[in-house]
């Protein structure tokens, strides 16, 4: 269901269809389409850094492939369904319906489960069952950094990070105005994930920023930033806790300092970058942690101190020593027990044990996935992208009729559209696209303000939480209010005395942004618009920040 912004939108698109020619017409039918869609929210990063163990963590099926196969090199679309099926797009738009694995999951390889070649398939489309899909649909995507061109190239195309002066020129050579068909560019508007989810390991490579910094909602004009990226640090328990000062010796923490110095390193690109274990949230959110394993671990818990902390120093150490208990654990159940948790998983559980004898296998289980990290994760996605996900889709489909028009060759046309866009964003119920617009232009660097000042818009519109958005986490309710007001008239002054004329622009925006939190800290209701294009300041102009 539309939500009003996504509403508005999608009454421009109707509006524009009879005035723009048939090629114009195609993109915005298909603006329209995905606006009728959940939000698409990719989950991207380098090779085995674990893009599909988070998948099916989240969606808590084990259906996204984790081993390297055929299906590995695909763009892999999960969404809800009434009935569990798998499409098989064709590169010629036909479509195939191959059944599951008998394990559950996508098949490994097409050719053998469906006889279809993988070179004359487009894409995978999954329909599942699972509510989390009623609201998003999550986009798993080949690794990049990946020597398999073929697969990289997928990846690039559905984050609009595929070389768009090369899609420009298509775009010139084709068939002209009077094509139906959508050029190169027009495709990209149209095709693109709205939201991503970057995962890496260890550290941010130089690669890893490239794709965040070219990242696009539905465009390749619009760069990621605090409102449509997020960062996961996976893989966090193979952080040495020792290298990270401040750490304590903990894994965890060490964990929690380095996706912090991440997050400062990718910001404005992302809005926050979290530590993750994906294998633990896979193994406990799927179904995959058996009462069988539990007490494998159970009997591994009796095993003397020394010897099991020999054991967790290696893998191969855990599969051959002898435990010297009773109920010898068999090394086909270790080597299960290390799929399914690795070594770091397996400690946990078995601390867990040890200080609760009794514990069940469900209990158990539940607290394997609190140290996943899976519930932070949930609970920012929710901030980041959930509860934003009308204004992001209504976002994204601006920014892709606004590449349509910036590729048509119909002057007038280009102008109507352009003109349509203006008239929607100038009603004071698109606010938020203004805020989503203006966050954009700062976090890409289009309109550049002091560090203080970038810090202070990248944190008003990075929380939905009035404290985060004010960066006063223990000020009281009236604290706020004051606040939020001093704000919005410091920001209404700067924009009339001492800014740039792109940078007033944002900074009514930025004004009218507080105003409305002013509004609804106080119980005020709102009144008559101000600040998108002057008007008078609701307080006192303050310092700085």
């Amino acid at each position: 269901m539309q939500g009003p912004l996504s509403q508005s939108v999608a009454a421009l698109c109707r509006a524009l269809l009879p005035q723009v020619s048939p090629r114009t017409a195609g993109g915005i039918g298909e603006i329209l389409r995905r606006l009728d869609t959940p939000l698409q929210l990719a989950v991207a990063g380098r090779i085995k850094s674990g893009k599909s163990t988070l998948v099916n963590a989240l969606i808590g099926r084990r259906v996204a492939p984790t081993d390297i196969g055929e299906c590995t090199r695909l763009v892999t679309r999960f969404q809800y369904g009434t009935v569990d099926r798998i499409e098989v797009v064709h590169r010629d738009g036909r479509r195939t319906t191959v059944p599951f694995a008998p394990d559950g999951g996508i098949p490994p390889d097409l050719t053998s489960a469906a006889g279809i070649s993988i070179d004359e398939v487009s894409h995978l489309e999954a329909y599942l069952t699972s509510a989390l899909l009623a609201d998003v649909t999550v986009i798993d995507t080949p690794g990049l950094g990946s020597m398999d061109t073929a697969s990289v190239s997928r990846t690039e195309a559905l984050l609009g990070t595929a070389n768009q002066q090369g899609a420009a020129g298509d775009a010139e050579a084709g068939t002209g105005a009077e094509s139906d068909s959508l050029d190169r560019v027009s495709e990209f508007a149209v095709a693109g994930a709205e939201a991503v989810v970057y995962v890496f390991t260890q550290s941010v490579r130089s690669d890893d920023t490239q794709v965040l910094a070219a990242f696009t909602a539905a465009t390749a004009s619009r760069d990621a930033g605090p409102v449509n990226a997020l960062g996961v640090l996976n893989k966090a328990d193979t952080i040495p806790a020792d290298s990270v000062e401040g750490s304590g010796g903990d894994a965890w923490t060490a964990a929690r300092l380095v996706a912090q110095s991440q997050a400062a390193l990718l910001r404005p690109r992302v809005a926050d970058v979290l530590p993750m274990n994906g294998l633990l949230a896979e193994t406990s959110e799927t179904g995959a942690f058996t009462g069988a394993d539990a007490e494998a671990l159970r009997t591994l818990a009796g095993v003397d101190p020394a010897l099991f902390d020999a054991m967790m120093m290696a893998a191969d150490l855990f599969t051959t020593l002898e435990l010297g208990v009773p109920g010898e654990v068999a090394t086909a159940v270790r080597m299960r027990l290390l799929q399914l948790l690795d070594l770091y998983g397996i400690n946990i559980a078995v601390q867990q044990i040890r200080a609760e004898p009794a514990i069940s296998a469900g209990e158990l289980r539940r607290r394997l996935s609190a140290r996943s990290g899976l519930e932070e994760l949930r609970r920012r996605l929710g901030e980041v992208f959930r509860l934003r996900a009308d204004g992001i889709k209504a976002s994204a489909a601006l920014a892709s009729i606004g590449l349509l028009a910036s590729v048509t060759d119909d002057v007038h046309e280009r102008q109507r559209i352009t003109d349509g866009i203006e008239m929607l964003l100038q009603r004071p119920a698109a606010h938020q696209l203004r805020l989503m617009e203006a966050l954009t232009l700062v976090s890409g660097g289009s309109v550049r303000f002091d560090t203080d000042l970038t810090g202070e818009i990248l944190r008003l519109g990075s929380s939905t939480h009035p404290e985060e958005m004010l960066g006063l986490p223990q000020a009281s309710s009236a604290q706020l209010q004051t606040a939020a007001l001093e704000r919005a008239g410091w920001w209404r002054s700067f924009a009339s005395f001492g800014a740039t004329p792109a940078q007033a622009r944002i900074a009514h925006v930025v004004h009218r942004a507080y105003f409305l939190l002013w509004q609804q800290l106080s119980g005020h209701r709102p009144t008559t618009p101000q600040g998108l294009a002057g008007g008078r300041s609701p307080g006192p102009a303050g310092g700085r920040p």
